[in-house]
């Protein structure tokens, strides 16, 4: 099974990815609120999958992501925000981020998104 992690400050967000993902056969192995907790949770659960918000309180998303590609260079992390702003499409992708999604999104785009960037 796919395992992923879903880092959003908020709560609604985090469980409509989890009823997507889960609705595909995933298993939501974590949450976190913010960056801070999302990097935790990435060292401590290992997910095959995250997903990242950019704008949170205490770390942001990006943050988040150069400090799990520090900590894991293979990681899979897909960007989840509402700022379709081309600075921050740029700057995640080339801080390692593996794919950018808009909100709102449609859950087939999620999924088959997610999906590419697993390999399946």
């Amino acid at each position: 099974m796919k395992r992923a992690l879903i880092v959003d400050d908020a709560a609604f967000m985090r469980m409509a990815l989890k009823t997507m993902l889960q609705k595909h056969g995933f298993e939501v192995v974590g949450e976190g609120e913010n960056g801070a907790i999302g990097v935790a949770k990435y060292r401590e659960l290992k997910p095959d999958i995250v997903t990242m918000d950019i704008t949170m309180p205490e770390m942001t998303g990006l943050e988040a992501l150069k400090a799990i590609m520090a900590l894991d260079p293979n990681a899979k992390i897909v960007m989840v925000t509402a700022m379709g702003q081309k600075n921050m499409v740029t700057e995640s992708l080339v801080g390692g981020a593996k794919a950018f999604i808009v909100k709102p999104f449609k859950e087939d785009h999620v999924i088959e998104t997610i999906n590419k960037v697993l390999g399946f």
